[in-house]
């Protein structure tokens, strides 16, 4: 069963306080099904019979969110909960005015609030149908969640067909919550991911952005990549196609491995670096001819490249910047000469760029030795950083002056 001590105090706190207003209330979700999988639970989010404005009534540091979904933020000093009431199910609301869909069944508003069982019918998968009370630490279970923890699989709540009619994201949290549980996805879902996937193309960019985040940056990019691209469900993602050339396939999964060796030795991850690194086969089969870079074409479709990955994910744009100093300093790490490695070692995007050479030459198979010439050159020597410069110094001013090279240089 499920150790309190692994849980929130404070969601254990706020399920008590509900329940002595004599409202019923349980963790559920994630939480609960990552400690009965075995998985450091996090994110406590708490499903009650309090309507939003009884909960508001109850915190005084709460406030209600949303519209599509209201629910009720719940927070302290350092902590902050989702509260969502338990809402009807999908099958007993479709004449309601409460619930409104659009022509495919897709959700648009759902606050049509209803019991414990019809809550759990509206969720998407069994494992995700579990209520926890950590007061009397008993477990609500209308949906076989537990059976299915056992079995490590992946079920839907109702004809997974039909589901995923109404909301179409299913098919990459089925995907996402696999690798993660290491579960296998049921026979009927995975007819449901073929059968119902290409209806991602009506999500908005806005939230697969967010689901790019879920499934690229929880470390687990990789293997979610290589399914993604088995369902054929990766274009709803990445503008760049991996099947285009081995390059584009090895670049992809080399960046994403990075990310997932970074997010398991606890350093910080971005969005913006493996954008940037997805994008760059698109980028360069753009402004490349004949195996040549041309290099006004590199800088004229940066941003054609990004507004196109912005019609499948929202960008923020304070990443646009980001992904385009990561792409320029390509360029700029070519050139060694003088004092130009000086200055672009202070540049503040360096880092990240050094980052995406030695992914970029591992995915070519480059020996030429750039990026273990940058490797050198940031030991804090200033005598060999010297006779580093002087080494491509002595080179012809024709050839180290060619700061851009090549297509095979760049890939």
């Amino acid at each position: 069963m499920i150790d309190n001590k692994k849980i929130s105090k404070f969601a254990i706190s706020v399920i008590h306080d509900l329940q002595n207003h004599n409202f019923q209330a349980y963790l559920v979700g994630g939480c609960v099904r990552d400690a009965l999988s075995g998985i450091e639970p996090k994110d406590f989010d708490i499903a009650t019979s309090a309507t939003p404005e009884q909960v508001r009534k109850i915190f005084k540091a709460s406030r209600i969110i949303g519209k599509r979904f209201k629910l009720v933020h719940v927070f302290n000093r350092s902590e902050l909960l989702e509260v969502a009431t338990f809402r009807s199910g999908n099958n007993q609301t479709n004449d309601d005015a409460n619930l409104i869909k659009d022509e495919a069944g897709k959700i648009l508003r759902d606050n049509v609030w209803g019991t414990l069982d019809q809550d759990c019918y509206r969720r998407d998968f069994t494992v995700n149908a579990l209520y926890y009370c950590p007061i009397s630490k008993t477990i609500e279970d209308k949906s076989d969640g537990l059976k299915h923890i056992h079995k490590k699989v992946i079920v839907s709540i109702g004809d997974p067909q039909r589901r995923f009619e109404e909301d179409p994201v299913r098919s990459l949290r089925a995907i996402r919550f696999s690798n993660k549980l290491g579960f296998k996805i049921d026979n009927n879902v995975k007819e449901a991911i073929y059968d119902k996937g290409h209806l991602l193309s009506s999500i908005s960019n806005a939230r697969l952005f967010d689901e790019f985040c879920k499934i690229f940056l929880g470390g687990m990019g990789e293997k979610n990549f290589i399914k993604l691209c088995s369902f054929n469900l990766n274009k709803y993602l990445i503008l760049t196609d991996p099947n285009k050339s081995d390059f584009s396939n090895d670049i992809m999964i080399r960046a994403l491995r990075n990310t997932d060796d970074r997010i398991r030795n606890n350093q910080s991850v971005t969005p913006g670096f493996l954008i940037a690194a997805l994008l760059w086969p698109i980028l360069i089969s753009k402004c490349s001819k004949d195996g040549e870079i041309n290099i006004r074409k590199f800088f004229r479709s940066m941003d054609g490249v990004l507004k196109e990955q912005q019609k499948l994910t929202a960008v923020p744009r304070k990443f646009n910047s980001y992904i385009k100093d990561i792409w320029v300093l390509q360029l700029k790490l070519h050139s060694r000469i003088k004092s130009q490695p000086y200055k672009t070692i202070r540049h503040p995007r360096f880092r990240a760029a050094y980052d995406f050479l030695l992914v970029r030459e591992s995915a070519s198979r480059d020996k030429n030795g750039l990026g273990k010439w940058w490797t050198d050159f940031q030991k804090n020597d200033d005598s060999l950083r010297g006779s580093l410069i002087s080494r491509m110094n002595e080179k012809s001013d024709e050839e180290s002056s060619k700061i851009f090279g090549f297509y095979n240089e760049l890939r």
